[in-house]
Formats: C-alpha cells, sequence, structure tokens
C-alpha cells in the first residue's frame, strides 16, 4: 500500500487518539488500551514500509502520549503528591529530554563565551559583574577568603532573600518562553555568560579551587535548576512554535501545562540551593576538603539523577509493566 492511501485509510482513527489523549470523553484505560494496539499495528507497519517518514514520528509520538494516558488513568489507587515527583515529571522530562538538552547546550555556550570573553578582555568581567561587586572580592581574595561574599547578613536573611531571587528568575525564565523561546534564551545567556566570567575571575586570581569548593556547595543544585527551568521555557516557546498536528491553542496549552509541571519540581533544588548558601557556603573556608566536596558531589549528583536519570528508568519501568514498548 502506498503512504499516501495508508494515511488516508487511518487518518480518522488517529485523529480519535489525539481526541481520546487529549480530551476526557475516553477515562476507560482498558479502552484507551484496547485503541493503542491497533496503533501499534499501525506504527510497526508504518516502519516496515515506510522507516524515513513523518509518519512513523507522528506514530511514534502518538504512541508515548497514549502509554502514558493509559498510566495516568491507573493511579486511583497512588497517593497523587508522591504520584508527581515519583512518575509523572520523569515522564514528562522524558518525553521532552530533547528541550534539556538544548538548553545545557546553550547555557554551556554561554559559560564559554563568558570565560573566553573574559579571558581576552580585562574590562568584561567588570562589565558583567559590575565594579563594586568585582572591587569588594578582589579585596576577599587579598584577605586570605575568597568567598567572604557569602558571609555578610545573617543565615536565615540570606536564605530567604537568595531562595526568592532564585525563584524568580526560574519563573521569570519559563514566562519569558511564550516569545519562541527567545526570552528563556536570553535569561540563560545572561546567567552562562556571568557564571563564566564570575569563574574566571578567579581563575586569574589562582584562586579557583578555592571559590569551586565554595560556591559550587550551593551552586551545583541552583544552576542546575536554572537549566531546568530554562528547558521548561523552550518547550513553552516550541508549542507555539511548532504544534505539529494540533492546534496552535491546544500545542500552547499542552506546553504550559508540562513545562509548569518541570518548573514546580525545580523548586525543592532551588530552596536546597538558597538554604546551603545561607547556612552552609559561609562556613566553606573552614570545612575540611572532603567535606565541601562530599557536598558538592553529592547535591550535583542527586539533581543529575533526577533530570538524567530517573527518567529512563521510569520510564523503561512503566513500558515494561504495561507491555508497551514503542520503538
Amino acid at each position: 500500500m502506498r503512504e499516501v492511501a495508508f494515511i488516508k485509510q487511518n487518518k480518522e482513527k488517529w485523529l480519535e487518539f489525539e481526541k481520546a489523549i487529549l480530551g476526557k470523553q475516553l477515562k476507560n484505560p482498558d479502552e484507551l488500551a484496547s485503541l493503542y494496539t491497533q496503533l501499534i499495528n499501525d506504527l510497526s507497519y508504518a516502519q516496515t514500509y515506510y522507516p524515513k517518514s513523518k509518519t512513523v514520528l507522528y506514530l511514534n509520538n502518538l504512541a508515548a502520549k497514549t502509554f502514558q494516558k493509559i498510566y495516568k488513568t491507573k493511579r486511583e489507587d497512588t497517593n497523587r503528591f508522591l504520584w508527581f515527583w515519583k512518575t509523572e515529571v520523569p515522564l514528562i522530562v522524558y518525553e521532552y529530554r530533547r528541550y534539556v538538552l538544548y538548553a545545557f547546550l546553550i547555557f554551556g555556550a554561554f559559560v564559554s563565551i563568558g570565560a573566553l570573553s573574559a579571558a581576552y578582555d580585562d574590562t568584561f568581567v567588570r562589565l558583567v559583574l559590575g565594579d563594586e561587586y568585582v572591587n569588594k572580592t578582589l579585596e576577599n581574595i587579598e584577605a586570605g577568603d575568597p568567598v567572604a561574599v557569602y558571609k555578610s547578613g545573617s543565615n536565615w536573611g540570606s536564605f530567604f532573600g537568595i531562595t526568592l531571587n532564585n525563584l524568580y528568575v526560574g519563573i521569570l525564565s519559563f514566562i519569558y518562553g511564550v516569545f519562541g523561546g527567545l526570552g528563556t534564551g536570553y535569561i540563560l545567556m545572561e546567567n552562562g555568560i556571568m557564571l563564566g566570567a564570575f569563574q574566571y575571575m578567579f581563575q586569574k586570581e589562582d584562586v579557583l579551587w578555592e571559590s569551586v569548593r565554595g560556591i559550587w556547595i550551593h551552586g551545583a543544585m541552583e544552576i542546575f535548576a536554572i537549566v531546568i527551568e530554562g528547558a521548561a521555557g523552550l518547550l513553552l516557546g516550541a508549542s507555539l512554535l511548532f504544534p505539529k498536528t494540533f492546534s496552535r491553542l491546544t500545542s500552547f496549552k499542552m506546553g504550559v501545562k508540562n513545562g509548569v509541571k518541570i518548573l514546580i519540581s525545580t523548586f525543592p533544588f532551588t530552596i536546597a540551593a538558597g538554604f546551603l548558601e545561607g547556612y552552609v557556603t559561609r562556613y566553606s573556608n573552614t570545612m575540611p576538603n572532603w567535606l565541601s566536596v562530599s557536598i558538592i558531589l553529592f547535591t550535583l549528583s542527586l539533581i543529575s539523577f533526577y533530570y538524567l536519570i530517573y527518567p529512563f528508568i521510569i520510564n523503561k519501568k512503566i513500558k515494561k509493566a504495561y507491555a508497551i514498548i514503542p520503538k
């Protein structure tokens, strides 16, 4: 059968699948599973006879959304709060993992630009960070305490102020995604360049290690969360620019819903980073190297596992449990 005829023959059925996924008409998971069997058959046929066509991509995407819908309808006996963190967010992150990759690539590129710009232009660090901050940091370095700036203010005051600011930046990064992702890209650019220039300043003063063992106690989760929030913003932008088979409004609603869930998932990490900055980083120069390094590795491993590894584990587990394996 020619691909055009195949699409024409099954188009109405696929549209019904979309309605079942997006709407509330089909609440029975068994009914969805029955429809899914038909969809898998169509996908297998398309993979066999039209392996490089857009039809395969469309059906694969539809199949992935369908198995999530099936699983979601079977969670009545599961605590909703626990299910959100344990299953729903990881599934969403897995589905939109390419935006996490894009966010890391964008952020990493601007970190490099910030460091290189600082290396080739002596005025760049002051331009980005401001004269007051740079002068204060240089004074602290001369005094033998490069991260003394994190010791100013009270513990709870620093924790509260820093956390609110970081939450604000994360929410702003997501909302700015509505401008086709450009606003989110700007937030990633701004923070990436600042980080690159900031770390190069310490490298130039030969105190990079002292800064790393102090700043990254809270920075590991703080920076990682900013990137994930950026991914949520890019997802929001893509939902407007690339609606695929959905209407632009429907696609946007899906982007908002899934993006907000990813954004919310970063809040505990952002709050934890604020706590560490307010209560732990200030003591980094008095604690042994092994302790500061352990904290950094633990926090980085924790957030990395949740967003980069666990989504693949839970996705594989669910596919196996429901015998759903879209290729």
